[in-house]
């Protein structure tokens, strides 16, 4: 029988289960209801251990491992610590109760950032590159470092979050009780936000003026961009800037070779990586100018959660 991988992507909403095999290939996928047990997470745990089971023998494959992305995971002890974006309190002990539906089969658990780096490294661009990091841009604002060829987890487990360092101490209140985070300002909701403001600026001189913005998404904000809404494109320039500042620190610290950007906001392509890399490299201390390339991520984006949560157990054969 084919030996596979579950990799397994919470997510706020929804949790998606992929059959991986060792090359990458995703055989099979399919999703459940995060949320739709509310707190009681023995119940979500027994439908997420179904669904594994279901897909193993649907697909007539060996399950050999594992692999779990999750907000605020930690390797160190397989547990989801704290996330605000989940309805589970406190700290979950993930991998110890999954353990229970899946005695003997090796179960390793991350931050969803962390495993889109790690599945970039075996996976993606990042095969032939030891040193880089991946930004996620999705709802939220994620990053894993690679660094020397391993991925940098801290004393704790709990390393790599780039969302999460500030841009402005007094500005935009974010999930995590602070203020002025990255993630504010470029995650999809912080490019809604920056829209909202220049619409004000510009005194609504926007076809972004006509969607209630209950209604408004990153996605169309850049839609209008590429058909030269003059102030949909001062909303990537700014965004452009904001990432690309920040980079800019982030290569002081680990020196990559390249940058990988992930996640949905991603899709706005050039609009949004040109200006990142003309902010990036104005920032650069001159030691590193020119020697830091920033492209698009290597995974498919329906499926590169999944492949970083498998790449958990895959890259341990590796």
């Amino acid at each position: 029988m084919k030996e596979i991988v579950a990799g397994i992507d919470i997510g706020g909403t929804n949790s998606e289960v992929g059959l991986v095999d060792n090359d990458g290939n995703v055989l099979d996928r399919a999703c459940m209801k995060t949320r739709e047990h509310g707190a009681d997470f023995s119940a979500y745990l027994k439908e997420l251990s179904r669904l594994i089971n279901d897909q193993v023998k649907k697909n007539s494959v060996s399950l050999v491992g594992i692999g779990v992305g999750a907000p605020n995971g930690n390797i160190n002890n397989g547990s989801i610590e704290r996330a605000p974006n989940l309805d589970w309190d406190g700290i979950v002990p993930f991998c110890e109760k999954l353990q229970e539906y899946f005695p003997q089969i090796p179960i390793r658990l991350t931050n969803d950032a962390n495993a889109a780096a790690l599945g970039e490294k075996l996976f993606g661009n990042g095969k032939m590159i030891d040193d880089f990091i991946t930004i996620t841009l999705g709802t939220g604002v994620g990053s894993g470092f690679i660094v020397n060829g391993k991925l940098m987890y801290g004393h704790d487990g709990m390393a790599g979050e780039a969302g999460h360092t500030v841009v402005d101490p007094n500005g935009r209140v974010c999930g995590c009780g602070r203020r002025g985070c990255l993630e504010t300002y470029v995650s999809a909701s912080g490019i809604v936000r920056t829209a909202a403001e220049q619409l004000s600026i510009h005194h609504f001189q926007s076809k972004l003026a006509e969607i209630p913005f209950s209604e408004l998404e990153s996605k169309t904000i850049a839609e209008l961009a590429m058909k030269g809404d003059v102030v949909a494109q001062k909303v990537f320039e700014i965004t452009g800037r904001t990432l690309g500042m920040k980079l800019a620190d982030f290569v002081a610290i680990t020196s990559p070779k390249a940058i990988f950007i992930a996640g949905g906001v991603v899709n706005a392509g050039e609009l949004l990586l040109k200006p990142v890399r003309e902010h990036m490299e104005a920032n650069l201390l001159n030691i590193y100018k020119s020697k830091v390339r920033i492209e698009k991520s290597g995974l498919p984006g329906i499926d590169s959660a999944i492949l970083g949560a498998a790449a958990l157990i895959w890259s341990q054969n590796k």
